[in-house]
């Protein structure tokens, strides 16, 4: 096992102390915010909050790790593993770093991507006073995704019809319909929900309180899931051609993708946690990354968040069956395999020394 991946963690709460510990070991000041929803067996949950570095920066490098629950199994064990190793200790005078762990609590302890709500966090940063936006495709594919009973006959028919589907609608707009939000179904895939979940209006909280000192913020949100095993996909959360992208391509020598330009292995996204947490922000220039980890085939993946709809809507967690797709969908979002963890770890400190050097470089 190499020194990275011994940082990783197999469930919310030892990743959470994991985490924790590492950070009394350092020159950190702790944070914390209490979720209403509760652990599985009826546990208090947090986002955890790690500041290190000067109280009134130039400069801040953020880490986001949790956006989607079980992924948050990579995202903590980075941001533990940068502690552990006191890499801290890198940071240029003027700059700050900013933990955020397991900004949805519920998802992560209950191993589930979505939060409490059965909200897709990435998809609820939406003005909620205007008209929803519409995914014209999804109602027509939510019982073929969301099925009443997790049985081979059942799962084998509806797999048919969703890829006589995708034959129709073609690759991309398919793809486009099932996981770029809708809001029309609460209890599907991706749903983006009816107003601001406590993940979101939490997260929002945490960006409102920086200091109004901040010239430069760059934000790594890691995500697992999509893409060739072991590789991190940096998905620009900006516009192609915007300064932001521009930026963000200087200092990461063109090495992005940007869902919107159809270079990503993501669909497009609709309400974002980046994109509504820079429309509301009132200082600093932001560059946000979504680094996104390749785990298992897509239709693997795929099946599994179908399973865990399943198994959250009708399903027993504790049975046999339970058990079998909550492992599965921990291993299609976080192997449990030290080559993976060491390939997504070297990518990621890769990735944070670039976005530093770029932030002294503005």
């Amino acid at each position: 096992m190499t020194q990275a991946s011994r940082s990783f963690s197999r469930d919310y709460f030892s990743a959470r102390e994991r985490f924790r510990q590492a950070a009394r070991q350092s020159p950190a000041h702790h944070s914390s915010h209490d979720c209403p929803a509760e652990g599985p067996r009826g546990e208090q949950l947090t986002t955890d909050c790690i500041w290190i570095g000067p109280r009134e920066p130039r400069h801040l490098l953020v880490t986001l790790s949790g956006t989607h629950g079980t992924e948050g199994l990579c995202g903590s064990g980075l941001q533990t593993a940068w502690l552990e190793q006191r890499l801290w200790r890198e940071l240029p005078k003027d700059t700050a770093a900013l933990l955020v762990h397991a900004i949805n609590p519920y998802g992560f302890a209950h191993q589930r991507r979505e939060t409490e709500e059965n909200v897709d966090l990435n998809r609820n940063f939406l003005d909620f006073s205007e008209p929803l936006p519409v995914n014209s495709h999804y109602a027509r594919l939510h019982p073929l995704l969301c099925l009443e009973s997790w049985d081979p006959d059942t799962r084998a028919t509806s797999t048919a019809a969703l890829e006589a589907e995708r034959r129709a609608l073609g690759a991309a707009v398919f793809q486009q319909a099932v996981s770029g939000g809708q809001y029309s179904h609460p209890g599907g895939l991706f749903f983006g929900g009816r107003k601001a979940s406590w993940s979101r209006r939490t997260l929002e909280a945490i960006f409102d309180s920086l200091p109004q000192s901040l010239e430069e913020i760059a934000v790594l949100d890691y995500h697992t899931g999509l893409g060739p095993y072991g590789y991190g996909e940096r998905i620009v959360e900006h516009l192609p051609e915007t300064e932001g992208y521009l930026r963000a391509s200087q200092w990461f020598e063109e090495d992005i993708t940007s869902a919107e330009a159809g270079t990503s292995a993501s669909a497009a996204l609709v309400g974002s946690n980046g994109t509504g947490i820079m429309r509301r922000a009132e200082h600093g220039r932001y560059t946000w990354i979504t680094l996104e980890y390749g785990t298992r085939p897509l239709e693997e993946v795929f099946e599994a968040l179908r399973a865990s709809n399943w198994l959250w809507r009708q399903g027993e967690p504790n049975s046999p069956q339970g058990r079998e797709i909550s492992a599965f969908l921990r291993e299609c979002f976080a192997p449990d395999d030290p080559q993976w963890q060491e390939q997504v770890w070297e990518r990621a400190l890769e990735t944070q020394r670039a976005a530093l050097a770029g932030m002294q470089g503005a």
